[in-house]
């Protein structure tokens, strides 16, 4: 689960306007189920002005009409006392839960070799296991909602005695992260059943046996189209890239300068398009670029969900140095992008959801990483 680091909170500019070409589907759904993601239609999306290239062809994914503020209309998972849970899913003050802040300011670091760097390898095998099974469930089941989605890898964790870590998390109601398309992270699951052609982040964590493991993972449901399967394989790109840097004794901020070469075509990779023959050249494909968005980071992790270190996608002054030990995650949102141009978001009137301004699509890959003595292993 990715950290918000800023945002402001646009919620006007997807309104009911001309704004997008669009066709309207209407579907019927439960009145009392979570609300619905309104949809628009897009085919080689554009806006009216032209101003924007064509992202490709999927569902713009949109807020319900007149949203409701925050979640608490949101019905909660429920999770067994027996189930042993984190201190900010014990300390509820109405219906927020309660953080430490001062868990911002600890570094995540196991001791290697004891039973730390065990619990926190279990959780987050645990955590790729659970990733695992939601991707096969959207194998397995056309037309699947996200709260469906929930439901099961819900029973999944809690079935292995483990507790789902976003259950609670500064008031997060559910159990997973599910993001579609242009919904770039924190997306709540909801009633919408995925479609042929979207594209949908699953975000993970579980905490087993003290300790948190995360990732999470973007997958094509059907058959995405090529600009969209371009931006899979450079957010998969991305996020290599970032951990092969890594390691004891280097700097964290070389894991945004690496990032941030790759984006801007100075980094070997092996991610081209037809008219790129020069594996250097910035990834493109025909009209689109990307960049990476600064609103969120990876984090450190272990006893706590989000600690430092603070993974920063893009460069940065970032003066720490990798120390073995240290348990983090890399999970750099890729954003589809024009030519010269930004990919700003904005923020859903629940406080939680991350959508692209102009509908241009996102994608992420995460792992939980440890640096070891001698180099790093990925736990997830």
């Amino acid at each position: 689960m990715i950290r918000l680091l800023r945002i402001s909170g646009h919620f006007s500019l997807f309104s009911r306007t001309n704004y997008f070409k669009h066709s309207f589907r209407s579907p019927t759904i439960d009145p009392k189920a979570t609300p619905f993601r309104s949809q628009r239609h897009v085919r080689h999306f554009a806006s009216t002005e032209g101003l924007e290239p064509d992202f490709g062809d999927y569902l713009i994914v949109l807020p319900p009409d007149d949203p409701p503020f925050g979640v608490l209309h949101i019905p909660k998972n429920i999770v067994s006392e027996q189930i042993t849970r984190p201190s900010y899913a014990r300390q509820v003050s109405g219906n927020s839960a309660v953080l430490a802040q001062n868990t911002y300011n600890k570094k995540s670091n196991v001791r290697l070799g004891t039973d730390e760097e065990t619990r926190m390898r279990r959780a987050c095998a645990l955590a790729r296991e659970t990733l695992d099974y939601a991707g096969h469930v959207l194998d397995t089941w056309p037309a699947v909602t996200t709260l469906q989605i929930d439901a099961l890898v819900h029973n999944f964790i809690v079935s292995r005695g483990a507790y789902p870590s976003p259950l609670n998390y500064n008031g997060f109601p559910k159990s997973i992260c599910t993001s579609v398309n242009n919904i770039i992270s924190h997306g709540i699951p909801d009633q919408r059943p995925l479609q042929e052609g979207d594209i949908i982040n699953i975000d993970v964590t579980v905490y087993l046996d003290g300790y948190h493991g995360d990732t999470s993972r973007s997958f094509a449901i059907g058959n995405v189209d090529e600009k969209g399967k371009h931006l899979l394989a450079t957010a998969y790109e991305a996020r290599r890239i970032g951990i092969d840097v890594c390691g004891p004794n280097r700097h964290y901020r070389n894991i945004g300068k690496a990032i941030h070469d790759f984006i801007h075509g100075s980094y070997p990779s092996s991610i081209s398009s037809a008219q790129q023959s020069n594996r250097k050249q910035r990834p493109c494909i025909e009209d689109i670029e990307y960049t990476i968005c600064n609103a969120f980071s990876g984090h450190g992790i272990g006893r706590e969900f989000h600690t430092r270190p603070w993974i920063f996608h893009s460069k940065n002054d970032e003066p720490e140095v990798m120390e073995p030990g240290d348990c983090f995650t890399i999970e750099p949102i890729v954003l589809q992008t024009g030519i010269g141009r930004e990919t700003p978001i904005w923020i859903w009137a629940d406080g939680w959801t991350a959508s692209t301004e102009n509908g241009a699509r996102g994608a992420v890959f995460e792992h939980t990483i440890i640096i070891t003595k001698d180099g790093v292993d990925i736990l997830t």
